[in-house]
Order: structure tokens, then C-alpha cells, then sequence
């Protein structure tokens, strides 16, 4: 059965959000299956969740048996009878979770994609695919959702199934994000500030919109110059983009141009954020530096308590010498004049 317009525009308008669980499985399944292996390889898995029509939710998932021939792509190999067992005890675990697609690794779209999920039709009509990127090299969502529809074309040829890109997020639950703070928790440095790490993050979002943006250049470059049509969909979005974009260019009410009450709105409220930013840590740097100043003063102070014991113990070891030497003698001198009184009494009788 071939997919209507009316069915495509659903599917291209529903939103999928992706939780972390199924980010760190599918990072396990790649890490256990391609170790010591060649790293073209991929991994597929299924996807569990909930599809109500218009919002995607991925929230679980389970990794399958699959093996493929690298030099010929339309020989692959999916145990579905494991998926069935798998999904029949899942339903006993929780049957709110359904079976709505299938994951791999990946990173692109591949030939035998289209071939698997028809396979996947077996269990939900329209079948997710996530391609999940166990080894992104830039910055960014490393997720890509796609759904199959039936591709029309203008010159009347016979339609083809393609797949067509839905956005993605990543969305945590809120039992979920503190397991995720958890296991990121070994792996942030400590010694690292709250100054430097909220630089960082700043960063890699920057990057991650100069990615974009340069994507959407090359797009309409590529339109521009009659490699690619045009797609009044994408140029509408684009155009809602822009429209949603704050004019900070605007004249003043005085009606002399410069930057007017929102760009200065948007400059104190940057400047007071980082100057409180600044001032925290500061307040944190002499802290640290007056808690290390304290304890060099009490490892000082112990020191000469204990050498200052030292002393006093080698004095009473002197004193007590001495007093010993001293009644000695006093003894002897004692004992001798005992002896000549004997001598002198036994000499008159």
C-alpha cells in the first residue's frame, strides 16, 4: 500500500525525542560487539516506546543479532525470531512500551536500510529508524531520525520508498537525568570550575550552531546554483527561523539609529550574569586560597608542639641523670665514714 501526502506530512511533522538510556545501550552493543573487530561494522537494535501520532517518545531498547557482507549490501542476516521472544517479554516487563522502530550505528544511511525496514513493518506500521552515532566527531545531537515514505516524482516514473529526516532531541525524564548526573559525575574533572565548564558548554553550542548554519549555506548555495530544487517547505521554515529572531538593530524612539531598548535589555542582563559569574569565583579562589593558608599555619603550629615536647622530654631524661649521679656519691661518702668509725672504735678497744 502506498503512503498518501496526507499520511507523509504526519509523519514528517511528528517530533522524537530520545532518551539517554538508549544512547548508552546502543554505546554497550557497539563497544561489546565491534571490540577487536572492524570499526565499519554496525550494530542493530530495537526501538521501544510510545507513538501516539504526532510525538515520538524512544525510551528503551534492545540490541539484535545482525551480520551483513560488507562488499555486497543486499546480503544481511536479522534473527527476528529473537526480536519477537525479546518483545513478548518485554510486554510482560512493562506494556507501555511497544515496539515503534529499529536503531544502528550507523553513521550513514545505508543500502539494505530500506530492506530491513520493511521487515520491520511485521510489527508497527510505520517503523522508526534511528541512526545513533556511537562515535561523533563533532559536536551535536548524535541522533538521526528517519521515517520511510513513498517517494512521488514530477515526471509521472514509477514512485520509489525513500526515507525522509525528522529532527530529533534528546529528553530526559527526571528519575533519568539523575542517573545520567550520576554516571557523568566520575567522569568530570573536579578540579575543573564552574566558570571553565559553563565556557566550555557555551562553546560546544556555538559550535554546534555554526554547524548548522553552515549546512543551511550550503543548502542554499546548492539551491542557487540548480544542483538541488526548490523546497518550499524547507524555505518556509527557514523563513519562520528568521522571522522568530530578535531585531536588535532597532532605532531608538528618539529615532536615531544605534541599538535600541532590547539590544541594551540583552547587554545588562549578559553583563550582570557574568559579572556574578566573575564574582563567584573570585569568592571561591580566596576560599580555597585562605583554607590552604589555615592549614599550613596548623601543620606549622603542630610541628613545634611536637618538637617543643621533644625538648621537654630530653631535659627531664638530663634531670633525672643527674639526681641519680648526685645520691650516688652522696652513698659512698656515707658507707666510707660508716667504715672508719668501725675501724676507730675496734682500734680503742
Amino acid at each position: 500500500m502506498r503512503t498518501t501526502t496526507a499520511e507523509t506530512l504526519s509523519l514528517v511533522n511528528r517530533n522524537v525525542s530520545v532518551a539517554p538510556l538508549v544512547l548508552l545501550s546502543a554505546v554497550d552493543h557497539y563497544n561489546r560487539t565491534v571490540h577487536n573487530q572492524a570499526k565499519s561494522r554496525r550494530v542493530v537494535g530495537v526501538l521501544l516506546g510510545q507513538n501516539d501520532g504526532k510525538n515520538v517518545r524512544v525510551s528503551n531498547s534492545f540490541a539484535v543479532p545482525f551480520e551483513e557482507d560488507e562488499k555486497d549490501p543486499s546480503v544481511w542476516f536479522l534473527d527476528h525470531n529473537y526480536v519477537e521472544s525479546m518483545n513478548d517479554m518485554f510486554k510482560k516487563i512493562n506494556a507501555r512500551e511497544k515496539l515503534i522502530g529499529w536503531y544502528h550505528s550507523g553513521p550513514k544511511l545505508r543500502a539494505s536500510d530500506l530492506e530491513i525496514n520493511e521487515l520491520f513493518k511485521r510489527y508497527t506500521p510505520h517503523p522508526l529508524l534511528v541512526i545513533i552515532d556511537v562515535q561523533p566527531k563533532e559536536s551535536g545531537v548524535p541522533t538521526d531520525a528517519y521515517f520511510a515514505v513513498e517517494e512521488i516524482k514530477d515526471d509521472g516514473t514509477t514512485t520509489s520508498r525513500t526515507f525522509v529526516h525528522i529532527p530529533s532531541i534528546i529528553e530526559a525524564e527526571e528519575a533519568e537525568e539523575i542517573g545520567v548526573e550520576h554516571l557523568l559525575r566520575d567522569i568530570r574533572d573536579v578540579a575543573v570550575g564552574t566558570l571553565s565548564t559553563r565556557v566550555t558548554n557555551q562553546l560546544q553550542s556555538l559550535q554546534g550552531l555554526h554547524l548548522r548554519l553552515r549546512d543551511i549555506g550550503a543548502y542554499l548555495q546548492k539551491v542557487l546554483n540548480g544542483d538541488l530544487p526548490v523546497n518550499h517547505a524547507i524555505l518556509g521554515n527557514l523563513q519562520d527561523v528568521f522571522n522568530l529572531l530578535p531585531n536588535l538593530f532597532t532605532p531608538e524612539t528618539g529615532g536615531k539609529a544605534g541599538s535600541g531598548e532590547l539590544s541594551n535589555a540583552l547587554s545588562v542582563k549578559t553583563n550582570d550574569q557574568l559579572m556574578a559569574i566573575y564574582l563567584s569565583s573570585l569568592i571561591r579562589a580566596i576560599t580555597a586560597f585562605h583554607d590552604l593558608i589555615e592549614n599550613k599555619i596548623q601543620n606549622r603550629q603542630q610541628q613545634e608542639e611536637k618538637e617543643g615536647k621533644k625538648d621537654e622530654a630530653g631535659k627531664d631524661d638530663k634531670k633525672e641523670g643527674s639526681t641519680n649521679g648526685v645520691n650516688g656519691e652522696s652513698k659512698e661518702a656515707a658507707d666510707k665514714d660508716k667504715d672508719k668509725e668501725k675501724e676507730s672504735k675496734e682500734k680503742k678497744k
